[in-house]
């Protein structure tokens, strides 16, 4: 039965979680004309607006949507991967309600009549928000910087070049005291293509199979070279996906001199290790690589401190023909959207983070970042809001997966976690029945 937008509907019987308020209580949300009219306590008490549906969330979790500041969409160029209709439903399954898109597509995102394409065709289809990022250079070739400033007027959320970094330090230099003049973000891949080179994370791991390896230092060496040229150029950075413990540390250093920095980690580096590979399973292949036990601590302990600021699904749908090749030939890539919030929820049931810590690396913490008015419960907020039960356990399987791409490292996984119901602009778009 379609929801009738045009009531207001109260969340209650619920625990409140907003990090924005530093909120986790009882209580009940309140939703008139697709915005937040109150949330926590003091909405159970004031009682429900006249004519609203009454939904009894009977102790679940009422929290701000997801923003998932890290998501590849097959549209335009590699539909059969992925579109707009099915990231968008794979997205608001997984409690994502905000999705920024990176701009490798065929053609790439660096003209403004492509980001204009970008968000009519995801007006017109998607059921969740569409923010596109545009392309740091033409054609993702790290050479010539395209019209930050028409791209941004287009409506671009933030300028990337994908998952490759900028080569050349002069171009990235300029590109940031640009970006700089248009109060504009760039979120970064930091990975030194020239010594990278290899296809899973260099070690003991990588020589027992015989694969050449990605070092830590193409990472941390990438982001020491970045975060020299932002206090250079002042600009505003975003590190995109980092992996490494010694990553942490130099971030840490960056922000200690006072620099607009900030950075993302994957939901993949903080769950699991490159023993997960296992046979060559190219699900696991991944940009940057999985790393070992101790980096994937490292970024946990990062997050806990507040080094690392925002958590990502990396979702990178790849299809059959791209996956099913010997290691080192597969793409890499892993799609994440309907696992994102049941895989970072392991940090709270292993104790690593609370609730309300965890739910600010995926909310609060992107929307501030991006200069969104979203991830938040605050009166006059959009209603993009997520209804879950933290402890119902599922598992992952292959049919259920909603994205076109199957290409999942927690394929049969075991969760405890679910989202129940999403609301975006206070319309319901998914339900778990």
């Amino acid at each position: 039965m379609a929801q009738d937008t045009s009531k207001p509907l109260v969340l209650s019987n619920a625990r409140v979680i907003d990090p924005a308020r530093n909120l986790d209580a009882p209580g009940a949300v309140i939703i008139v004309d697709g915005t937040i009219l109150a949330a926590g306590p003091e909405a159970a008490n004031q009682g429900a607006p006249e004519g609203a549906e009454i939904l009894d969330c009977n102790g679940a979790v009422v929290a701000p949507g997801l923003i998932d500041m890290c998501v590849s969409v097959g549209e335009p160029g590699a539909e059969h991967r992925e579109t707009f209709a099915s990231a968008s439903l794979a997205a608001a399954s997984g409690g994502i309600t905000t999705i920024c898109t990176m701009p490798e597509t065929d053609p790439v995102i660096d003209d403004p009549a492509l980001v204009d394409f970008i968000l009519r065709r995801a007006r017109d289809t998607a059921i969740v928000n569409v923010k596109p990022m545009a392309a740091l250079t033409k054609g993702l070739r790290g050479e010539d910087m395209t019209e930050i400033g028409l791209l941004q007027e287009a409506g671009a959320i933030a300028f990337s070049n994908g998952h490759k970094s900028v080569r050349n330090p002069q171009i990235l230099r300029r590109i940031m005291t640009y970006t700089r003049d248009f109060d504009a973000l760039i979120v970064h891949h930091t990975e030194d293509a020239d010594l990278a080179g290899g296809s899973m994370n260099a070690g003991l791991n990588a020589s027992w199979k015989g694969l050449s390896g990605v070092p830590r230092e193409a990472e941390i060496i990438a982001l020491e070279r970045d975060l020299r040229l932002v206090g250079m150029a002042k600009s505003r950075y975003h590190a995109n996906l980092l992996s490494t413990a010694e990553s942490a540390k130099v971030l840490q250093i960056g922000k200690d001199r006072g620099l607009d920095v900030t950075a993302g980690v994957s939901i993949n580096h903080l769950t699991q290790n490159e023993n997960d590979i296992g046979s060559y399973r190219t699900f696991f292949k991944m940009s940057p690589p999985l790393r070992d036990e101790d980096d994937r601590q490292a970024m946990i302990q990062a997050l806990k401190d507040n080094v690392i600021d925002v958590i990502v699904s990396n979702h990178d749908p790849q299809d059959v023909e791209t996956k099913r090749h010997p290691w080192a030939e597969a793409e890499d890539g892993a799609i994440g959207l309907e696992t994102l919030l049941a895989a970072a929820l392991r940090l709270y049931h292993n104790e690593d983070l609370d609730l309300l810590s965890l739910l600010a690396k995926m909310t609060l913490n992107p929307a501030k970042r991006l200069g969104l008015n979203t991830g938040r419960l605050t009166v006059g907020a959009p209603a993009d809001v997520i209804v879950f039960d933290p402890e119902l356990p599922w598992v992952l399987e292959k049919a259920a997966i909603k994205s076109r791409s199957k290409n999942s490292p927690f394929e049969d996984a075991r969760f405890s976690g679910r989202v129940l119901r999403t609301i975006v602009a206070g319309k319901t778009v998914y339900t778990y029945d």
